[in-house]
């Protein structure tokens, strides 16, 4: 019992330091540039070699100097061919996606030290975050030197008016450092995860549709970009109706990476003033 108390009592000092450190309360807000890494099913080995282009704004409210809460708005351009992947099964499926994405991410930040804007000791911080976001998906691909929306050819056959949402969530975490540049400016470099709650990112999840119905209900577009997979000599196409076409027991994920330069709105400390 004793033990457990003393556990516990660690514990809340623990938590405690974090949020009643020394105050330094302030605004920031920034801008931020970066690259984003999508993975699923057209990316299940998490290959880095299709990065996207991500950008965004930073606001933040420091607690004190551990704790603060931050949100951003970001855009991210999420991207993968099968064409790229060691998989020999990936690379004769032969799909391919791009999709922008527009979020809301809101997150709690935790300085593993006391971080003082302007400080000559405290300039310097790793740091842990996590959150949420909401975010806005729509799947394209090239087809013919011309975009297509993906979501609105069904290619799983999915039924008209029955497509997956293009709106939805993720659980984020991730980390970073925060540099000090002088009183007012910071940079921070971040890297954060989010694991979604969609397995449509790429349009790809399940089976593989029947062509007759998908080519009644949607068209010969539809069809060509549902199996795009690549025959050869004594070998068919693999996109036959119900076989695989990508596994919906995994949700999808995307990654970013991102420098910050944020501007803190705190106070300015009067100078010292030295008295004869």
């Amino acid at each position: 019992m004793c033990s457990v108390l003393k556990k516990t009592l660690l514990l809340f000092g623990f938590i405690s330091g974090f949020f009643f450190a020394q105050a330094q309360k302030g605004y920031e807000a920034g801008a931020w540039m970066g690259t984003a890494f999508y993975f699923g099913d057209l990316n299940n080995l998490y290959r880095l070699n299709e990065p996207g282009l991500a950008f965004g704004m930073i606001g933040r409210y420091n607690f004190n100097n551990r704790v603060c809460a931050r949100i951003q708005g970001n855009f991210s351009r999420l991207r993968a061919s099968d064409a790229k992947s060691d998989n020999l099964f990936d690379r004769r499926r032969n799909l391919r996606f791009f999709s922008n994405i527009f979020e809301i991410a809101p997150a709690l930040e935790i300085n593993f030290l006391p971080y003082n804007h302007g400080s000559k000791d405290h300039f310097f911080t790793p740091y842990l975050l996590g959150g949420f976001s909401v975010f806005r998906f729509s799947p394209m691909t090239k087809y013919d030197g011309k975009t297509v929306a993906l979501r609105e050819l069904g290619t799983e056959g999915q039924i008209v008016g029955q497509e997956y949402g293009t709106i939805n969530g993720s659980l984020m975490v991730g980390g970073g450092v925060k540099l000090d540049i002088n009183y007012r400016w910071s940079l921070n470099f971040d890297i954060s995860y989010r694991h979604t709650y969609t397995d449509y990112l790429d349009d790809v999840s399940k089976t593989y549709p029947n062509y007759n119905e998908l080519l009644t209900n949607r068209g010969p577009v539809a069809v060509q970009l549902s199996d795009r997979s690549i025959a050869s000599t004594g070998v068919e196409k693999i996109g036959l109706p119900g076989f695989q076409r990508g596994d919906s027991r995994e949700k999808d994920a995307f990654l970013t990476l991102g420098v910050n330069l944020v501007y803190y709105f705190g106070r300015l400390r009067c100078p010292t003033i030295s008295l004869p």
